[in-house]
């Protein structure tokens, strides 16, 4: 960037008889810079105008190897992608351009084939992650709804159980709740034979998606249940996420938290899972051995992104490890909420959320325009689960479409889970009859029945998450960004609606 210097004027005094000059000279400078400011001001709007068309890209995958290339770094921005590609531009308008759209959409509507993966077996998992499999055991206590076993602790009493733990030194917010959990460490010890263990828990539910579809409410009211514990924090991330060293994909990598990082978030849980597996107490222990713990990261079921970086033996881009392959290894008996709403509206919502400035209906309809032709590109050459966790794809698309194709990732869940141990529900039934999706959850996760007060309060709170003031101020899509949606999500959820045997999926009436 140029910088303009800086134009001095020295004002001498003049005599009288070079007055005449003086003026004329002050008229000059004092024309030279307002040039120089009509000069920036064009320059700026320059700029910023092309901001105003529509630009589609070109497919990135027509100009040669296929996207997942581990040199594009996650914290690569999206010009920079949008340079690797060399893409045309081409302008478009919201209405008259929805045939060619239209031609996009048929295009991968035409690719779409669902494939059932090939499950990997347990050794090639071993071979993968070989601490994790040291750390967490085959077998866990008979007499703990949890998954839960007992750690030798080799720790002196003068040593911080959570120095390192990595959720402690990267995040402020967190620091007070392991704070309290080092004051009572030592308290929580089971002694035995002149040794000291501590009780380890993973949890035994876990709410894994989808975003922006109300799992933070549904997080919000099932931690109200007198027999539910939720990890430390609500979205630990770390199946997907920290375990791989990704704090924000913007920043790239960092130092990979390890899974005794992850168990520590179920400290407070095991605490009091342990009191209650040594209380004498018969009449007592049956009553708080209900006690069941749950994790609520909303990136579980999709959010696939970094295997490109670490698992070489991929076949035709497809990974070839995924994050129930792992869960399922360790938890078989593992239970899973899912929450979906019309992945139109989901769509919005998280670009509402997630876009930092310039928002408006209209962007959303470039972004959507412009994501729908990448993803286009990708599935021309590629299978459609090689586009949907491809890494690269996801970053340049400027809006998530991925995230909606809820069909590809329950179909890849149930490969390795039961579907009796899956609960699905709809955003849009919790929203109208709250008691009764909360009554589903409870009989799904075998809780036991609750007083008229504690259903009330659990089922009469306020909603949780709700969409800002200040982005309801900016009003609903285009109609014609919503048909182009329709018609690019309805094969999926035609799909879904199959595997649920349940038409309420389709989302024709919101």
């Amino acid at each position: 960037m140029k910088w303009l210097a800086v134009l001095e004027v020295r004002t001498d005094h003049c005599e009288s008889w070079n007055g005449l000059f003086c003026l004329r000279k002050g008229k000059l400078c004092s024309l030279m810079f307002g040039l120089i400011i009509m000069t920036l001001v064009m320059v700026s709007y320059m700029l910023t105008g092309a901001k105003h068309g529509l630009l589609l890209i070109p497919s990135p995958f027509h100009y040669g190897a296929f996207a997942s290339n581990p040199s594009l770094m996650d914290n690569e921005s999206l010009s920079d992608m949008k340079d690797y590609y060399q893409p045309s531009k081409m302008n478009i308008s919201y209405v008259k351009d929805y045939p060619s759209i239209k031609l996009i959409i048929d295009t991968i509507t035409s690719k779409i084939e669902f494939i059932t993966r090939q499950r990997p077996d347990l050794e090639e998992l071993r071979k993968q992650e070989p601490h994790m499999f040291s750390v967490i055991p085959n077998k866990f206590l008979p007499n703990s709804k949890n998954p839960c076993w007992y750690e030798e602790y080799r720790g002196n009493t003068t040593a911080d159980p959570y120095a390192t733990n990595s959720y402690a030194l990267y995040s402020k917010r967190f620091r007070i709740i392991f704070d309290y959990l080092r004051k009572v460490f030592w308290n929580h010890l089971y002694h035995y034979k002149d040794k000291h263990y501590r009780l380890r828990c993973l949890p035994h539910f876990y709410i894994i998606g989808q975003p922006k579809c109300g799992t933070t409410d549904l997080y919000d009211r099932l931690r109200l249940h007198p027999d539910v514990r939720f990890s430390a924090i609500k979205e630990p991330h770390w199946w997907t996420r920290k375990r791989f060293g990704i704090i924000r994909l913007r920043d790239g990598f960092h130092e990979r938290y390890p899974v005794e990082d992850y168990l520590d978030l179920f400290d407070l849980a095991a605490h009091q899972i342990q009191s209650v597996l040594q209380s004498d107490a018969g009449k007592e222990r049956a009553k708080r051995n209900n006690i069941i713990i749950g994790e609520a990261s909303a990136s579980t079921m999709w959010d696939n992104n970094a295997w490109i970086f670490f698992y070489d033996n991929s076949t035709e881009g497809e990974p070839p490890f995924l994050i129930q392959d792992f869960i399922h290894a360790f938890q078989p008996n593992a239970k899973l909420i899912i929450m979906l709403r019309d992945p139109v509206e989901r769509l919005y919502s998280d670009y509402l959320y997630f876009a930092s400035a310039n928002k408006s209906a209209e962007d959303f309809h470039e972004k959507v325009a412009e994501s729908l032709q990448l993803f286009e590109g990708c599935v021309l050459d590629f299978s459609l689960r090689a586009c949907v966790y491809n890494n690269t794809l996801n970053n340049a698309m400027p809006v998530r479409l991925q995230v909606g194709l809820y069909v590809v990732y329950l179909l890849d869940w149930l490969t390795v889970f039961n579907k009796d141990q899956i609960l699905v529900l709809r955003l849009e039934d919790h929203a109208s009859n709250m008691k009764y999706t909360m009554h589903m959850v409870f009989q799904f996760l075998d809780l036991g029945p609750l007083s008229e007060k504690q259903e009330a309060l659990i089922t009469k709170s306020p909603a949780s998450n709700t969409r800002r003031p200040e982005d309801r101020s900016l009003g609903p899509m285009l109609p014609s960004t919503k048909a182009i949606l329709r018609d690019f999500y309805r094969p999926f959820n035609t799909k879904l609606a199959q595997v649920l045997f349940d038409d309420a999926f389709l989302w024709k009436r919101t």
